[in-house]
């Protein structure tokens, strides 16, 4: 049997069962919103593992043939084409859906991607879209040594900033290590930039406060503000192989499904949030794009929907409730 865990003092932190209880909490959305929705764009082409990026494979996730086996140093040319399809179509598809819209997503930049095609984060600042981390490269941290990890949240924030000419309000790993709740707000602060949110939570329909583990001496402590993200409404459940969605019509109505729920919710005093995670080379299909056309310009119809980038939604939240040290949500 492996060894009975241990608690890490300086990345650990408790687990939270009861959050906002039967009562819940009204968020007080700007202009009495019944619900915010966050679209996020994750742009993961280029940042993928790669054998050319001195990885040993192609990457084996997300990918719409499963097939072809894992080959070590060998390159997939097949597998490098559909990643450059969501930098070369996909994303365009998307951000000409949004901004004929009027509507504003977040970008899930994942910063050795962008590189490749800065002009993804040139047009999304020109037209008002939010630049957030999405990590240095789209790998799975959790083996990361500390010092290394740290040099890549680093490193992610100089060249995010240095291609949108801000520093990244907001982070989601999706492949994060035990130690990264910590990591992110720490390097924020020796480098003397701003973090208002992280996303690696799926507890909760509206965000929530956490406490900092190295802020437990301080005495203006400043708390994590978490904004849950979504597995669920999410497109890459179109790739996972029997508990996915088969095909775009049951991506619409899970969506319009949820989005109805929470619009109902907030029609009675409970406003939420809603997200829903986009893949350029997934949802940016033509077959499958359809059915996000149908669900944005519907949506577009109601009254009372904030379609909102998610430091929008962070900044109305930290203004209505901010952080009290002690206060688990």
């Amino acid at each position: 049997m492996p060894p009975a865990y241990t608690p890490h003092p300086e990345y650990d932190y408790p687990r939270d069962f009861q959050g906002y209880g039967e009562e819940g909490l009204n968020p007080k959305w700007p202009n009495s919103a019944k619900i915010a929705v966050s679209f996020v764009i994750n742009y993961e082409e280029g940042g993928e593992r790669s054998v050319m990026a001195g990885d040993g494979i192609a990457e084996q996730n997300l990918r719409e043939n499963p097939l072809g086996g894992l080959r070590v140093n060998e390159r997939n040319v097949s597998v490098e084409s559909e990643y450059e399809y969501g930098s070369r179509a996909g994303f365009w598809r998307l951000f000409r859906l949004f901004n004929d819209n009027k509507m504003k997503f977040t970008l899930y930049a994942v910063a050795q991607a962008v590189e490749e095609n800065p002009s993804v984060v040139k047009r999304c600042v020109d037209e008002g879209h939010e630049i957030a981390s999405h990590a240095y490269r789209w790998v799975d941290y959790h083996d990361f040594p500390v010092d290394k990890e740290k040099e890549y949240i680093k490193k992610c924030i100089e060249s995010l900033k240095s291609l949108s000419g801000y520093a990244p309000k907001g982070w989601y790993y999706g492949r994060n290590s035990p130690h990264s709740r910590t990591l992110v707000p720490q390097v924020y602060q020796e480098m003397g930039e701003e973090l208002i949110w992280t996303s690696d939570t799926y507890a909760d329909d509206i965000p929530y406060w956490t406490d900092v583990n190295f802020e437990k001496d301080s005495a203006e402590p400043k708390g994590q503000l978490m904004l849950p993200y979504s597995y669920d409404c999410n497109d890459f459940k179109f790739h996972v192989v029997g508990s996915g969605f088969r095909d775009p019509a049951g991506f619409y109505d899970h969506i319009k499904g949820a989005f109805d729920v929470l619009y109902e919710e907030g029609e009675k005093g409970m406003p939420k949030m809603m997200t829903i995670g986009l893949h350029c080379r997934i949802i940016g299909r033509p077959g499958r794009f359809a059915a996000l056309k149908r669900f944005v310009e519907e949506i577009g119809k109601k009254e009372g929907v904030w379609v909102a980038t998610r430091t929008e939604i962070a900044e109305a939240f930290r203004k209505e409730y901010p952080y009290k040290k002690g206060q688990l949500a």
